[in-house]
């Protein structure tokens, strides 16, 4: 007798902490709470976020799953350091991925459908509106939506699939570099590549998206930006150390 199981639907599962454990720990490397090099102390991440250990714990081992994280035995956790190889390593794989979905997405007609136009353009008034706000982990985060809608519509899974897995990496980069980028220039280049890929011609996506690509983040002396973030850190963990104590 067959005694194998009928298999059956899984259900839909709300948001788990752990899914908020991520995006919390991508956000504090993106907006400079944690610095690439820096040790992560479990213990430490789950008080800060008001969770106990197990969602922290199983949140690193995805982000390690994703190079975002490496643990090191007798060292422990540390967020993966930023350098310029490195960050050159992501933009070459970033690029070759979204060139398939660019071609995808002109060999099937999709590229002046006005439906593309106009999933595309949200994201491009998303981006505005977090240049607008000043807001650096929010410009990150709908720089990084708008490649992934273009991915989305090119109908690859596993291109997007493989995309997504470095999406987080590209979030804490541009976390981290934005300021120094000239942010009317971010959104003048999301607007060329909706009108270039609404034209349709290849060669010319192929100049202008490498352009894209290459110019936020290549020319940035991470180094130097990291140092400048962890001095800001020191110098508010020495206000707070400072500052007189509410009255009872």
């Amino acid at each position: 007798m067959n005694n194998l199981s009928v298999p059956t639907w899984e259900p839909v599962r709300a948001r788990t902490m752990v899914d908020s454990a991520v995006d919390a720990i991508v956000s504090g490397a993106a907006r400079g709470l944690i610095l690439p090099g820096d040790r992560i102390v479990e213990v430490e991440i789950a008080e800060k976020l008001g969770v106990s250990r197990v969602p922290v714990r199983e949140a690193l081992r995805m982000l390690e799953s994703q190079g975002i994280v490496s643990s090191v035995p007798n060292k422990g956790i540390r967020l993966v350091p930023v350098t310029r190889q490195r960050v050159l390593d992501l933009l070459e794989a970033r690029l070759a991925l979204e060139m398939i979905a660019v071609k995808r997405v002109v060999e099937l007609k999709l590229h002046a459908a006005p439906d593309t136009q106009l999933r595309l353009r949200r994201r491009v008034d998303e981006i505005e509106l977090m240049v607008l706000r000043q807001d650096y982990y929010g410009l990150a985060l709908a720089d990084v939506a708008f490649h992934r809608e273009l991915a989305d519509i090119g109908g690859n899974a596993v291109v997007s699939n493989l995309w997504e897995g470095i999406a987080r990496q590209l979030v804490i980069v541009l976390g981290l570099t934005t300021h120094v980028t000239n942010l009317s220039t971010i959104v003048e280049e999301h607007h060329e590549l909706l009108e270039t890929l609404k034209g349709g011609n290849l060669r010319q996506l192929e100049k202008s998206w490498a352009h894209h690509i290459n110019s936020q983040t290549c020319d940035v002396d991470y180094d130097k930006v990291i140092e400048e973030r962890r001095e800001q850190l020191r110098a508010a963990r020495e206000a707070d150390r400072k500052a007189p104590l509410p009255a009872a």
